[in-house]
């Protein structure tokens, strides 16, 4: 990428020659097309200044409708854009040039320890098979000072390494910045504040906490751990892991040793296919499909139009349908597959998998501080111990919610044609205009036990809570129970409050 500034201000400073008009034509089609693909890819790694200036620059250069600026104003930005590329390109060169150049240390290491040992790098570790197969993780017992400034200031070169051996290489103490950003740590424990996940933090030496044999602590300096076997011992899973020492005090380059690192994993990965190290393509363009940012589209509302939300799904009667056989119960583990597509893609951005996922559940796992839920009197449902967070339902939705809240030894689906005195009433509180005689058909509906409209509403409950933070706890809040018994909201009703 970095040779790309260089042709793109070469590119640039021609045009302050005497050039044909279609070369001008052709700078600026390639302007436009580098500039966006640049400030798509600054964006994707949460530089936004230089997005800015990116797109900005695209719009300056874009051929569709020219900006005229006059030939001197155009000169003058041209030099600049080719000034910028050139910093650029001796600014990127520069920080590669960190890598291999690591000064000769003091007191070298036995250099005779090689990692093609691989009958000496194995450990156990009690980690309930959470560490994902593609995940490089850096363990330290014992920090080394110039990996972990190479790796904080410069997280890009162990990212670009892992791409090209087509892992994810996790920094903790970078990884918990960035799950506090994306706002993963209150969606797990929303019962943080936000002076507490400013501060959260985790050590490089976190996993080693979890070595099935303590002593093999002892073993292990500096590097990266990566799971090749999970499997069950002793009634319980059991992860082996390998481990891949790196070190600034070796007399070995750094870049040398991650080069060495990348081709014993490839080996070790590739038994039986022969010692040749070659960097797979297909695997590379694999892992890049896979590790591409989620959708940046906005967060759901988790709020819908009243009469979209009333066409349920599937509200034919047929004499064969059982709303209760077709209950999504959540009682043996988190099921969202029955969610809105709104919901979904939200949960997929904030459930971290892999290393992230066991982290979080070891360091802030939800524990029982469930919040206190308060329906207000005009009928808003706020959580004040997650930090005020107000769940959103449409009417309908809500005033479901709203019956099964008042009857916590819960209700039989069969039974639903009982309520629907109760859930009109109810329903009128938030529509205090009065009803239609749709949303009388859509009441009907809702508590016909031959229609979907009542598992359809159920799964909107459900959205709303885990929409909002993690179904660990969110479970307590919705409606969920085993078909063919009552379904009811679990959550104590000390902690229920109606103003």
């Amino acid at each position: 990428m970095r040779y790309t500034y260089l042709i793109l201000a070469a590119m640039f400073l021609l045009c302050l020659a005497p050039m044909p008009i279609g070369y001008f034509s052709l700078v600026r089609l390639v302007a436009v097309i580098s500039f966006g693909v640049m400030a798509y890819k600054s964006y994707a790694a949460k530089k936004e200044i230089f997005a800015w200036i990116f797109g900005i620059l695209a719009l300056l250069f874009q051929p569709f409708f020219k900006i005229t600026l006059g030939r001197t104003v155009w000169n003058i930005i041209d030099v600049i854009v080719a000034i910028g590329f050139i910093l650029l390109f001796l600014y990127e060169n520069n920080m590669l040039k960190k890598i291999p150049n690591n000064p000769p240390p003091k007191n070298p290491i036995d250099d005779s320890q090689k990692l093609d040992k691989l009958d000496k790098n194995e450990f156990a570790f009690k980690l309930s098979g959470k560490l994902a197969p593609k995940e490089l993780i850096y363990v330290a017992s014992e920090e080394d000072p110039v990996l972990s400034d190479l790796f904080e200031k410069n997280p890009e070169v162990i990212e670009g390494w892992g791409k090209m051996i087509g892992f994810h290489v996790i920094y903790l103490p970078l990884l918990m910045k960035r799950l506090a950003d994306e706002k993963v740590l209150k969606y797990r424990a929303p019962y943080l504040s936000d002076a507490e996940v400013a501060t959260a933090s985790i050590g490089n030496d976190f996993i080693l906490k979890h070595l099935e044999n303590p002593n093999d602590r002892k073993l292990i300096s500096q590097g990266f751990m990566r799971t090749e076997d999970i499997h069950r011992s002793g009634g319980k899973d059991q992860a082996i892991n390998r481990f891949y020492p790196i070190s600034s005090a070796s007399s070995e380059p750094i870049a040398d040793q991650l080069h060495r690192i990348g081709k014993q994993i490839a080996l070790e990965g590739h038994k039986g296919h022969g010692s040749r190290f070659q960097i797979d393509e297909k695997r590379l363009d694999d892992y890049q499909r896979a590790s591409l940012p989620p959708s940046k589209s906005s967060e759901p509302d988790v709020y819908y139009d009243e009469w979209d939300a009333c066409e349920d799904m599937g509200a034919s009667v047929t004499p064969s349908f059982d709303a209760d056989q077709h209950f999504n119960s959540q009682q043996m583990g988190e099921n969202t597959d029955d969610l809105i597509e709104e919901i979904k893609e939200r949960i997929a951005k904030l459930r971290q998998r892999g290393i992230a996922e066991y982290i979080l559940e070891q360091l802030i796992h939800p524990d029982d501080r469930l919040s206190r839920l308060v329906i207000t009197k005009d009928y808003r449902i706020v959580l004040p111990d997650y930090n005020n967070m107000e769940i959103k339902m449409e009417p309908l939705v809500k005033a479901v919610y709203l019956l099964f809240l008042k009857h916590p030894e819960g209700l039989l689906f069969k039974h639903l044609p009982d309520y629907r005195k109760e859930l009109t009433a109810i329903y009128n509180k938030l529509k205090p205009f009065g009803l239609s005689d749709r949303a009388l058909q859509s009441i009907e509906d809702v508590t016909n036990p031959l229609l979907n409209s009542i598992n359809e509403k159920c799964a909107r409950i459900r959205g709303a809570f885990v929409g909002q933070f993690d179904n660990y706890m969110a479970k307590n809040y919705y409606i969920d129970g085993v078909r063919g018994e009552a379904k009811k909201i679990s959550l104590p009703r000390n902690l229920v409050i109606w103003e």
